[in-house]
């Protein structure tokens, strides 16, 4: 694995740790600001909002800056995100520091997979995106329930100062690692920029993007409540069964990664869209037993976001066909389905929540991964065709 390649892989990790510390702290945020569950659960849209809505504006502005620099850039405003959120004194200061934090997540991912991908030959490009994407995986099994533990014994705030320093680290990894001479295409025009807008191709991804990733986070936004309320596990028990969600969702990455590179994305996610239907109908039915919910929840982690190497890939793909001048902000724009995808899952199932109940969320989830799964078929009747390109 190429040196560079760690150094996204080890901001990814950070990245991700902040991204969904979160859902094991909304307990704890909820009881401590005083604000109800639905409430500390929006704090996973705010992000996902900042997050969309940076990747493909802030992507389109920095295209023609160095991509080490940038890199660089990224990750101290992420630093300074989390320095923030430690000092947060009430909700709308820890909104107003997701914000800041978001805005670096959307570009480093729609930067940094892009650069994964120059790093090895074009045969490998999906494990390579797996690969960086795999510091995410792993911020589920060492961050997420890491920080959470901090969060319950030292007060939530602790957490996002551990996030900091994980960010320091992977700023310096991105100084010591990251080549100076990474490969630049010359960025169009913004006016042609934003023709990836008007390929069809394109919003078909991004719509199979946010609608397959996003309908897990319906479920997985309150995994801490199902936890605690349906099933009845103690607080304190939460950190080993999220450790274990995390190695399922490391494995799971990696296996998402190679099949891509062996059948194809389109194949790839139909595989792993009718997977997760299945296991999301799954949890429904196992909720209200502790041995069952964590078979189910181990099973949950191996395809739940299996999906993001082949979603990214396939976009690259359209991209340098259709929009060969605009691929950063092609991928940009995917990163933001993948968080509109959160926001909107997440605000989805604090609906869910408030008008249903709690445990509705799974199979609410399970319906819009369904849907995921035909955007994924209608696919396959386009891509073996010629993609268009823009005259």
């Amino acid at each position: 694995m190429p040196l560079a390649l760690l150094a996204l892989t080890l901001a990814a990790f950070a990245i991700g740790t902040t991204e969904f510390v979160i859902v094991g702290l909304i307990p704890t945020i909820a009881g401590d600001l005083h604000v109800s569950l639905p409430s500390a659960g929006l704090l996973v849209s705010v992000y996902a909002l900042a997050v969309a809505i940076g990747a493909p504006l802030l992507s389109a502005l920095t295209s023609r800056w160095p991509r080490k620099a940038l890199l660089i850039g990224l990750m101290g405003l992420f630093t300074l995100g989390n320095l923030v959120a430690w000092q947060a004194p009430g909700y709308a200061s820890l909104v107003m520091a997701r914000i800041l934090t978001g805005l670096a997540h959307g570009v480093f991912f729609s930067v940094g997979s892009v650069v994964a991908t120059q790093l090895v030959p074009r045969e490998k490009a999906a494990r390579a995106m797996a690969t960086m994407f795999s510091g995410m995986t792993v911020a589920f099994v060492l961050g997420i329930p890491l920080g959470t533990w901090i969060g319950q014994h030292f007060g939530w705030h602790a957490s996002f100062l551990v996030v900091a320093v994980f960010g320091l680290i992977a700023l310096l990894g991105a100084m010591a690692l990251v080549p100076a001479d990474i490969e630049q295409p010359p960025a169009a025009p913004w006016n042609r920029q934003w023709q990836v807008l008007l390929q069809p191709d394109l919003l078909r991804v991004y719509a199979m993007t946010a609608i397959g990733y996003g309908g897990s986070l319906i479920a997985f936004t309150y995994l801490a409540s199902i936890l605690q309320q349906m099933a009845g596990f103690a607080p304190k028990q939460l950190g080993p069964v999220l450790m274990a969600y995390g190695i399922s969702v490391a494995v799971g990455n990696l296996w998402g990664g190679r099949l891509t590179d062996r059948h194809g994305p389109i194949i790839a996610l139909a595989i792993l869209f009718g997977l997760l239907s299945l296991v999301l109908v799954t949890l429904g039915l196992t909720m209200h037993s502790k041995p069952l919910l964590v078979m189910t929840v181990l099973a949950w982690g191996a395809v739940a976001f299996g999906n993001v190497p082949a979603l990214q890939v396939l976009v690259l793909r359209q991209a340098e066909r259709t929009v060969p001048d605009a691929v950063d902000l092609a991928a940009g724009f995917n990163i933001s389905a993948f968080n509109l995808g959160v926001a909107g899952g997440a605000w989805i199932g604090a609906e869910v929540v408030t008008r249903i109940g709690l445990a509705a969320t799974p199979w609410i989830a399970a319906a819009f991964t369904l849907i995921a799964l035909a955007l994924t078929g209608w696919s396959a009747r386009y891509d073996s065709l010629p993609l268009r390109t823009t005259g």
